[in-house]
């Protein structure tokens, strides 16, 4: 696991660290999903795949995540 830090602009926007974006390039598509005071920021899959926020939810905010993360 990996961690950076990074800020948030007057316009809303935040800038992902080089170390973290991998081999994600200028348009590429990201889902933004919030709890509590969290966000998660996951690469987007085919848009055929989000049938639902629900369905997100079920998948990606589990209770093993909520172990991993209540650490950091």
């Amino acid at each position: 696991m990996e961690i950076a830090t990074t800020k948030l602009s007057s316009r809303g926007q935040i800038v992902i660290p080089i170390e973290m974006r991998g081999d994600m390039k200028e348009g590429d598509k990201l889902i933004v999903i919030r709890s509590g005071n969290e966000l998660i920021i996951k690469k987007s899959i085919p848009e055929t795949l989000l049938w639902s926020h629900k369905s997100l939810a079920k998948a990606w905010l589990t209770e093993e995540e909520d172990k991993a993360w209540k650490d950091l």
